[in-house]
C-alpha cells in the first residue's frame, strides 16, 4: 500500500484571510516588528476571550516568561507547576532562578490535581516557603478544574499563572480557558489550534500586569527621546507580519474548533469498542477545544502496548507521539520534589506509559482519518485473533 503521503499530527491550517491580511502588512510597508496588524491582533484577541487586555508575543514560552518576571519571580523562589506539559511550561522558571515543584494530574481530566497541589501547598507553607506562583497547564485543549485550584491557591495567596497555550478556545463553566488566573497564555505555534507560525499571547483583566509585560517585551526601553535602558528587557514582541497571520486564523477558531471535535468524535465512534482502549475524558465543568485527541492502551486488556500502536502508524507513515513526559521525570529537572495524585500512584507517570496522541490537525480529511484508524484497528485486531487463539 502507498504510504507516501505523510499524515502529520496537527499541521497549519492557513485559510483565505491570512493571504489578505499579509498582503496589507507588505503593500503598506509594515513589515517591520510592531505595527497595526500587532495593535488589532491583541484587541481581537483580548475581545475573543473576554479579557481586558493582551500582549502579542514571540511565543507562548514568552509569554510564561514575563507573566513570572511581573509577579516578582526571582532566585531561590518556589514555583508550582503542573507535570504532565511540555518543558516550555517550566523552562522560564529555571529563567528566573527560581526552584519548580511538580503538581500531579487528576485522571478526571489529566490537569493538575487539586489534592497534590493542596498537598504540597500545605507541605511547603509549614516550611516557610510558600511559593510565589503556580502554572496551570490546560492540557490537550481542556481546562484544569479552577474553581478548586483557585480556591486553594487564594488560602495561601498563590497567583496562578494559567498555561491555556493548548486551549484556546476552551471553556470552563462558560468563562473562556486563559482567563481564569491572574495571568493566561496562549500558544500560535504552528501545531497549535490558530497560529502565527510562531507566537504568543499574555491576557489578564490588570491594565497594570499587561504595561508591565508590554514594556520588558520592547527591550525595556525608557521614555526617553535617546535609548536609555534601567532594567533588563526581552525582544518578545511579535510582528506585524505574523500578527496578520493571526487575524486571519482567529477568524477562524470556531471552525478550528468544530472540526477538530469532530475528528475526536470519529475517533471515539471507530476506537472505543476495542477492549483496553480509552480517550481522554472531557471534564463535565467545561467543553474542550480537543486539540490533539489522545487515547490511553491498557496491554492487560489489549494484548498490546501503546508501542506497537505507535510503530505500525510510523510505517504507515503517520505521525503520532507519546503523551507528554513528565516533568518530575526529565533529566533537565532530576531532583526537583514532585507531588502525587494520591496513595495509588502518579497518575502522569501513568498516563505516559500508555497514552498517545492521534493526528487531529483540523485539515485531515476523512480519507486521512480513516488511514490512521486502519492503522490502530489492525493492531488490536490482531491482538485480540491473538488473544482468542491463545484460549483456544
Amino acid at each position: 500500500m502507498d504510504y507516501e503521503n505523510r499524515i502529520y499530527l496537527s499541521p497549519p491550517h492557513i485559510g483565505s484571510d491570512e493571504l489578505l491580511l499579509v498582503g496589507d502588512a507588505i503593500a503598506t510597508n509594515w513589515i517591520a516588528p510592531l505595527g497595526p496588524h500587532v495593535e488589532a491582533f491583541e484587541a481581537e484577541a483580548a475581545a475573543c476571550v473576554g479579557a481586558t487586555g493582551a500582549v502579542a508575543l514571540s511565543s507562548g514560552t514568552a509569554a510564561i516568561h514575563l507573566a513570572l518576571r511581573i509577579l516578582g519571580i526571582g532566585s531561590g523562589d518556589v514555583v508550582f507547576c503542573s507535570s504532565l506539559t511540555f518543558v516550555a511550561s517550566a523552562n522560564p522558571i529555571l529563567y528566573q532562578g527560581a526552584m519548580p515543584v511538580f503538581i500531579d494530574s487528576e485522571p478526571e481530566s489529566w490537569n493538575m490535581s487539586p489534592p497534590a497541589l493542596e498537598r504540597a501547598l500545605r507541605d511547603y507553607a509549614a516550611r516557610g516557603m510558600v511559593p510565589k506562583a503556580i502554572v496551570a497547564v490546560n492540557l490537550y485543549g481542556q481546562s484544569a478544574d479552577y474553581d478548586r485550584l483557585l480556591a486553594i491557591a487564594g488560602r495561601y495567596g498563590v497567583p496562578v499563572v494559567e498555561d491555556a497555550a493548548e486551549s484556546l478556545g476552551a471553556t470552563y463553566r462558560g468563562q473562556m480557558s486563559g482567563t481564569l488566573g491572574t495571568l493566561g497564555v496562549y500558544s500560535f505555534n504552528g501545531n497549535k489550534i490558530i497560529t502565527t507560525s510562531g507566537g504568543g499571547m499574555l491576557v489578564s483583566d490588570d491594565p497594570k500586569l499587561l504595561r508591565e509585560a508590554r514594556f520588558l517585551a520592547a527591550q525595556a526601553r525608557d521614555p526617553a527621546v535617546h535609548y536609555q535602558h534601567s532594567m533588563l528587557g526581552y525582544n518578545y514582541r511579535l510582528s506585524n507580519v505574523l500578527a496578520a497571520i493571526g487575524r486571519g486564523q482567529l477568524r477562524q477558531l470556531d471552525d478550528r474548533i468544530e472540526r477538530r471535535r469532530a475528528i475526536h468524535r470519529r475517533y471515539e465512534a471507530a476506537l472505543s469498542r476495542y477492549p483496553g482502549v480509552a480517550f481522554m475524558p472531557e471534564a463535565a465543568y467545561g467543553r474542550s477545544n480537543r486539540w490533539l485527541t489522545t487515547i490511553t492502551v491498557d496491554p492487560a486488556i489489549a494484548g498490546i502496548t501503546r508501542d506497537t500502536i505507535l510503530r505500525e502508524l510510523t510505517a504507515r507513515n503517520i505521525e503520532a507521539r507519546p503523551v507528554w513526559k513528565p516533568l518530575h521525570l526529565q533529566p533537565l529537572f532530576a531532583g526537583a520534589p514532585s507531588f502525587d495524585h494520591g496513595p495509588e500512584g502518579n497518575t502522569a507517570e501513568r498516563l505516559f506509559d500508555c497514552g498517545l496522541c492521534l493526528p487531529s490537525g483540523s485539515g485531515l480529511t476523512p480519507e486521512e482519518q480513516q488511514r490512521v484508524i486502519d492503522g490502530i484497528a489492525c493492531c488490536l485486531s490482531g491482538a485480540g485473533a491473538g488473544r482468542l487463539a491463545r484460549r483456544d
